[in-house]
């Protein structure tokens, strides 16, 4: 355990002890992800390619005799309790919602019959697109699996908290960053099917080069509403080409060479957000294949026509996001960079050769600190594996 990973438990134990006196707590864990290539296929039953990552939401937890949840946040420094069996939001502590959400899916599948005790203190940057609320949601799950007395499959567990962040919280988000958090393999990215819920560990072999991540520090408030947006665009486009391909059921069932024959008749826009799902799918497939066979230079171009396809044709780029990107592009030894996550904010990844690293972080937060006047947040980032008991 590193300094600051000790650091992190004593706090969370500290502050459980604090507020719920008695025995002593199990401790889990859910990390936050970053994807490679992928962005916005999930939810239309397409291919993604997302690593789980060392920053991660924890709970301290203990079970109780009783039907009520107590929550202690670190982060927020602020409390939140409710019954199992009048789950309504908080609009006092937002952070709770997505326990509560977690816990309504829970009892409705009649899994959860007993309340909890927890502290949560997380370190995975909220709102920068690195999937804070998947970790939230995931880490809420395990622990009431650990402290509720009943054992749920992964991939279960991942659709049941896909429906809480869908339900509970508004956003009809997809299954990656929940499944991800949970099936996640150190060393190795997943290649995710997010039909069939199939998946295969693509290997991140050697240490030649790195993934780094840029924070914009920017924020995505309009996030939400324009991925909402966005998924209802891309249901018209499947209503519009079904009339010419009737056997389609979501984007995921049209190839590059349908969409253009076949384009003409969808809006514009409709069409633009259509063509970036459809190619996106078609660079992961490709991607995960460069990465197994070790050709970082094809995977780094790859990243660079999905940025594209994200800036032009889905328009979830920023202009602090490409300008992150841009400064990657100047460096030596940049193959690739693109945005992760939703868009409208958040983070950049890279895949950088290792020796490149200093002088690219150097690079990165010169250019941003000079046209966007702040500092980005700017670390590497390795796969690590999903969620699970710490102690």
């Amino acid at each position: 355990m590193s300094d600051n990973d000790a650091r992190r438990m004593a706090v969370l134990l500290n502050a459980f002890r604090t507020h719920f006196p008695g025995p002593e707590p199990i401790v889990v864990r859910a990390p936050g992800r970053v994807n490679l290539i992928g962005e916005h296929t999930d939810y239309n039953e397409g291919y993604v390619l997302p690593i789980a990552i060392e920053r991660d939401v924890r709970f301290a937890c203990r079970s109780r005799s009783d039907r009520r949840v107590r929550l202690w946040s670190v982060n927020f420094q602020g409390g939140s309790e409710f019954d199992l069996d009048a789950i309504a939001p908080d609009p006092q502590q937002p952070w709770s919602n997505y326990v509560r959400g977690m816990a309504a899916v829970l009892v409705r599948e009649g899994l959860l019959h007993r309340g909890m005790d927890a502290a949560i203190e997380g370190n995975v940057p909220i709102g920068a697109g690195l999937s804070s609320s998947a970790a939230m949601e995931v880490a809420a799950g395990v622990a009431f699996q650990v402290t509720g007395g009943f054992a749920i499959e992964a991939v279960r567990l991942a659709q049941l908290a896909q429906q809480a962040e869908n339900e509970f919280m508004g956003v009809r988000v997809g299954i990656m960053d929940q499944f991800i958090s949970l099936l996640g393999q150190a060393g190795h990215a997943l290649l995710i099917d997010s039909r069939t819920l199939a998946y295969r560990a693509i290997p991140i072999r050697g240490e030649e080069h790195t993934f780094v991540v840029a924070d914009s520090r920017q924020s995505r408030e309009l996030a939400a509403s324009a991925y909402n947006e966005r998924r209802a665009q891309c249901e018209e486009a499947v209503r519009w080409l079904r009339a010419e391909i009737p056997e389609i059921r979501s984007l995921r069932d049209v190839s590059v060479g349908e969409f253009l024959r076949h384009s003409a008749r969808l809006p514009a826009v409709v069409a633009r957000r259509a063509r970036h799902v459809i190619t996106e799918n078609e660079r992961v497939l490709e991607a995960a294949a460069a990465l197994e066979r070790e050709d970082f230079a094809r995977f780094g171009a790859l990243m660079n026509e999905s940025h594209e396809s994200l800036r032009f044709d889905y328009e979830v780029s920023s202009e602090a996001l490409d300008l992150l990107v841009a400064a990657a592009r100047q460096v030596d030894g940049c193959l690739g960079s693109r945005l992760t996550g939703a868009g409208f904010g958040g983070c950049t990844v890279s895949l950088v050769r290792t020796a490149a690293v200093a002088d690219f972080t150097a690079h990165v937060t010169r250019v941003y600190r000079e046209f966007a006047g702040k500092e980005p947040f700017v670390y590497v980032t390795r796969p690590e594996a999903g969620a699970g008991v710490l102690a």
